[in-house]
C-alpha cells in the first residue's frame, strides 16, 4: 500500500543514458551519462565528481535547450556522470547532457543515439563550440567501438585523422535533433589544411653569412636529431641559425601530423591539422610546470609541444639550474610522465634540442675584438650551471665566432647562401632517407639508437674502431659519451652517402666533443 501510494505521488523513476568523452592525458575517458526525472520540485542537479566548469553546465544546457526551441522538463532531474571516481573537467560534456534531458522528456528517442558518442560545448542559444582534445576524443570513440561521434563543426578537420569512425559534424543543438530525426541531412564540411605554424614563424632559411663550421654542425644535428650547443659571443648570429634549423626538416609524415596535432588539441592551442614542426622557444624566466608540464590539470608544456621538431634554448646559462636538470629525462626517453593526486599521465617528448650561450657572463671570452671582463670565478660559477650530465646527453658542441663586417650584406654573399641552403636541405633529405633504408622503421633516427640498435646496424671500420677507442681513453669518456660520438660519425656517414663509419666520420664528430 506504502509503494503503491510512492509512485502516484512521485511517479516511476526513468533513467536515460548518453554517452561522451573527456581528454585524459594524452588519451581519453569515456563517460556514462545517467539521467534520471521523478516527479518533484523542479530541480536540476549534476553529481559524480564534477568540477566547477562542469557543474555550471547546468544553465548553458537548460538555455540552449529553451532557445532551440524544445521543452525542459518541469521535474526533478539528476545527471550523474560515471565514473563517479574520475574528476571530469570538461565543457564537452555540455551536448551529451542536453541529449540525455532530450532522451528523457521523450522528444528524442534511446535508439537515435545509440552507440553514438557525443562531444561539444553549448552556447545559451544553442549553438556548438570547439572543444580541446578533439584527436584524442575521436580515436578514444574509435576503440570502444562507438559508430559515431557527434561533434562540433569546429572541430571537424583535426577529427578527420582519426580514421575508422563516422563523424557527425553538426553546429546547434537543433541541426542534431533534425538529422537523429531523419529531416535533414548534415551539410558536408568543406576545409583546407594550412601551413598551420606551432611557433615561431619562419617562411625562409636564412642562414647568417660565413660561420661554416656552425652550419656544418647544425646540418649534422638536423640529419640525426641530434643535440646541439651553440657558444659564442653576442651578435654573431647564434639564434639565427638556431631559428633556420626548423625549415632544414622534413615535412611531418601522416602518423606525426596526429601525433603533433593530438598534442596541440590537448591544449586547445590550434583546431587545424598541424604540418609544420614544431619550433618553441620557451623564455628563461619561464617556470617548471610550463617547461615539463603539470598543473592542476596535468597539462603538457612546452618539451611536449616541441615534440618531432626543435625547443630552442637561447642563453642557456639564464635558466635556472633546477630547470635545466629537469631536461635530464626527457631527454633520455623521449617522453615526460606526471604524476599527480589520482591520475598519472605520460606525453612524448621527442624534441631536437637547440641552445645558445655565451662563453661567460660578459659573453666576450676568446673574442679579439673584445676584453672579456669576467673574473675566474665568475666564469666558473657561471659554468657550474650546466651539470655533467645534461652536459653527457647534447651530442654536438660547436663555437661561433665573429664575420668579417664587410661580408655581412653583398649580393655574391647572399647568392652563395642561397645555393647552400638547396645543398644542405638534399644532402639532409639523403641522410634521413638512408636511415628509413637502414632502420625499416620511420620515425628512428640516429640520435636515438639504443646500444643493441648500434651495434646491429652501425657498420664500423676496424681503423676508425680503434681511432675510437684511444681518443675515448685519452678524453677519458663516459659510456653515453662513447655511443653518441657513434651516433654523430654515422650521421656524418650518412651525409658523405658512406654504407660505413671511417676514420675521418669518428675525428669529425670527436671534433664535435664538448669544448664548454
Amino acid at each position: 500500500m506504502l509503494e503503491i501510494r510512492f509512485q502516484l505521488i512521485y511517479g516511476e523513476n526513468m533513467i536515460a543514458k548518453t554517452y561522451s568523452i573527456i581528454p585524459f592525458g594524452y588519451s581519453g575517458a569515456i563517460i556514462e551519462i545517467e539521467g534520471s526525472e521523478v516527479r518533484g520540485l523542479p530541480n536540476f542537479n549534476i553529481v559524480g565528481m564534477a568540477s566547477k566548469t562542469v557543474c555550471e553546465a547546468r544553465e548553458r544546457v537548460k538555455s540552449a535547450i529553451r532557445s532551440s526551441g524544445f521543452i525542459f522538463p518541469d521535474q526533478k532531474l539528476t545527471i550523474n556522470l560515471a565514473p563517479a571516481d574520475l574528476e571530469k573537467n570538461s565543457t564537452g560534456l555540455d551536448l551529451s547532457i542536453a541529449v540525455n534531458i532530450l532522451v528523457l522528456s521523450s522528444q528524442i528517442l534511446p535508439m537515435d543515439v545509440e552507440k553514438t558518442a557525443l562531444v561539444g560545448e553549448l552556447s545559451l542559444d544553442g549553438e556548438l563550440r570547439p572543444v580541446r582534445g578533439i584527436v584524442s576524443i575521436a580515436e578514444t570513440a574509435k576503440k570502444a567501438g562507438f559508430k559515431r561521434l557527434v561533434l562540433p563543426t569546429k572541430n571537424y578537420p583535426q577529427a578527420t585523422l582519426a580514421s575508422g569512425i563516422e563523424l557527425i559534424p553538426v553546429s546547434t543543438l537543433m541541426e542534431l535533433f533534425l538529422f537523429l530525426k531523419h529531416q535533414q541531412k548534415i551539410p558536408s564540411v568543406n576545409f583546407v589544411v594550412k601551413n598551420t605554424g606551432t611557433g615561431v614563424e619562419a617562411k625562409e632559411p636564412n642562414f647568417v653569412q660565413g660561420q661554416d663550421l656552425a652550419k656544418r654542425a647544425l646540418q649534422i644535428a638536423v640529419a640525426g636529431r641530434h643535440n646541439i650547443i651553440l657558444s659564442g659571443p653576442p651578435g654573431t648570429g647564434k639564434t639565427a641559425l638556431a631559428r633556420s634549423s626548423v625549415d632544414l626538416l622534413p615535412p611531418l609524415t601522416k602518423a606525426e601530423q596526429i601525433s603533433v596535432t593530438k598534442i596541440y588539441s590537448l591544449t586547445g592551442l590550434n583546431t587545424d591539422i598541424i604540418l609544420e614542426r614544431p619550433f618553441r622557444s620557451p623564455h628563461h624566466t619561464c617556470t617548471a610546470v610550463s617547461l615539463i608540464g603539470g598543473g592542476a590539470k596535468a597539462q603538457p608544456g612546452e618539451i611536449s609541444l616541441a615534440h618531432l621538431g626543435v625547443l630552442f634554448l637561447d642563453e642557456l646559462l639564464e635558466y635556472p639550474r633546477a630547470l635545466l636538470e629537469s631536461l635530464r629525462q626527457p631527454l633520455e626517453d623521449h617522453q615526460i610522465s606526471i604524476s599527480r593526486a589520482g591520475r598519472k599521465v605520460t606525453y612524448p617528448a621527442n624534441f631536437m634540442l637547440i641552445a645558445t650561450l655565451n662563453p661567460c657572463p660578459c659573453g666576450y671570452l676568446g673574442d679579439p675584438a673584445h676584453p672579456c671582463s669576467c673574473s675566474e670565478s665568475q666564469i666558473c660559477n657561471y659554468r657550474k650551471k650546466l651539470s655533467g650530465p645534461l652536459l653527457d646527453r647534447i651530442d654536438l658542441f660547436t663555437e661561433v665566432g665573429r664575420i668579417d663586417p664587410s661580408e655581412i650584406i653583398t649580393r655574391e654573399a647572399q647568392g652563395k647562401e642561397s645555393a647552400a641552403i638547396g645543398i644542405a636541405r638534399q644532402n639532409i633529405s639523403d641522410a634521413i632517407s638512408a636511415q628509413h633504408q637502414r632502420f625499416k622503421t620511420p620515425g628512428i633516427y640516429n640520435a636515438s639508437l639504443s646500444p643493441s640498435q648500434i651495434a646491429k646496424f652501425v657498420q664500423i671500420q676496424p681503423k676508425a674502431k680503434a681511432m675510437l677507442d684511444s681518443a675515448a681513453r685519452s678524453l677519458n669518456l663516459s659510456a653515453r659519451s662513447y655511443l653518441k660520438v657513434v651516433r654523430v660519425a654515422q650521421t656524418i656517414a650518412d651525409l658523405d652517402g658512406s654504407t660505413e663509419v671511417k676514420s675521418p666520420h669518428i675525428s669529425e664528430a670527436l671534433a664535435f666533443r664538448q669544448k664548454f
